[in-house]
């Protein structure tokens, strides 16, 4: 599948914003796009600059990556902007990160970063600059179909990040491009380096962009100084069992670093009380899930009515389910449901939409 822009011809009369972090993905897709004919515009947000970050490659969207953007707008011959919005970033995606964590939630800061700064600060950047487009290095799918546009799930499962994308809006889906959806990642390097782009072997990012080296606890203590406030370790059926170091480092479905031995069984983290600042252990059991209750659904399955799947971790597979208003339940008990993170709605490859998980309903009854 040869990669396009979904835009009416001539499309040297079209105007494609695309927007750069300085990895290989938005490279090519600027390249591709100046490759059309149509006149290209690369667009940069700068989103933080601590220390640790400015000069490590992979990331995105500070330091290097910055430079390495400029660097590929200077190579293939198109102007290149870079907005600065750290302070934007810092209160809606990193501040939310902390304040999740806090909350005995696990935050998913991609999708905060997608439905703020990237698909609603940048989209109004693009229209201000009249961009027929806005195009990204996304790897979903883009399909037009009989009501409109859809998102569907990239060519390749290995590098799809549908799930990321849940939030996005219809009138968003309209105006968006993702033109690597149909191909793999290792064809995109091969275009990157026929193109003779410098960032063609560029490491992909593995971690949260703010956070460089995976430390996740010390953002959240830096933020709220009162996070590593211990509490109790209580088993589902009401005994203490130990004292925790801090309910930032702990997640549901975690087994490992729980520091409570002498248990027959192994125990796994089944809930968060943020509350009473209490980990709630128990068997594998207990973390079976019967139902989640989602808030904040967005939708864009149209007057979509059939079976569907439901993804509620990035690396799960979506299993069958049904939406009942706000609920969401499963067709066979789904383990490791947290709250905070995202339930993703599909109808085969399509993304319907999909909503954050406020509450989980256990299959097994809890003393605790």
């Amino acid at each position: 599948m040869q990669p396009e822009f979904q835009l009416p011809p001539p499309l040297e009369a079209r105007r494609i914003v695309v927007a750069m972090s300085g990895g290989v993905d938005s490279s090519v897709v600027a390249a591709l796009a100046a490759r059309t004919g149509a006149e290209t515009i690369g667009v940069t947000l700068q989103l933080y600059d601590h220390g640790a970050a400015v000069g490590r490659t992979g990331s995105c969207c500070a330091g290097q990556d910055i430079r390495d953007a400029r660097a590929v707008a200077d190579r293939i011959g198109i102007a290149h902007y870079v907005f600065d919005y750290e302070s934007r970033f810092r209160d809606s995606v990193i501040a939310d990160f902390a304040d999740e964590y806090m909350a005995g939630r696990t935050p998913i800061p991609c999708v905060k970063c997608n439905m703020g700064v990237k698909f609603t600060d940048l989209f109004q950047i693009a229209r201000d600059l009249g961009a027929d487009c806005l195009a990204t290095g996304h790897y979903v799918r883009r399909v037009e179909g009989p009501q409109g546009a859809e998102l569907h799930r990239a060519a390749d499962p290995a590098r799809d990040q549908s799930y990321f994308l849940f939030a996005t809006t219809q009138a968003q889906l309209d105006y968006l491009r993702f033109p690597l959806g149909g191909l793999p990642k290792p064809q995109v390097r091969e275009i990157a380096a026929e193109l003779g782009l410098s960032v063609a072997l560029k490491p992909d990012s593995q971690d949260i962009c703010f956070v460089p080296d995976g430390d996740y606890a010390k953002i959240v203590r830096k933020l709220r100084p009162d996070a590593d406030e211990g509490g109790d370790i209580v088993h589902v059926d009401g005994r203490v069992l130990g004292r925790h170091k801090g309910m930032i480092h702990y997640t549901v479905g975690q087994r490992k670093g729980l520091e409570i031995g002498g248990q027959p069984d192994p125990l796994y983290v089944v809930r968060l009380d943020a509350e009473g600042r209490r980990v709630i252990v128990g068997p594998k059991a207990a973390l079976a899930v019967g139902a989640a209750r989602l808030s904040d659904i967005n939708w864009l399955g149209g007057d979509f009515a059939g079976p569907l799947t439901a993804k509620v971790r990035s690396m799960a597979k979506p299993v069958p389910a049904r939406l009942d208003g706000d609920r969401l339940l499963f067709d066979a008990p789904e383990y490791g449901v947290a709250p905070g993170q995202a339930a993703v709605l599909y109808a085969g490859e399509r993304v319907l939409g999909g909503g954050w998980i406020a509450a989980t309903e256990a299959v097994m009854a809890e003393a605790a």
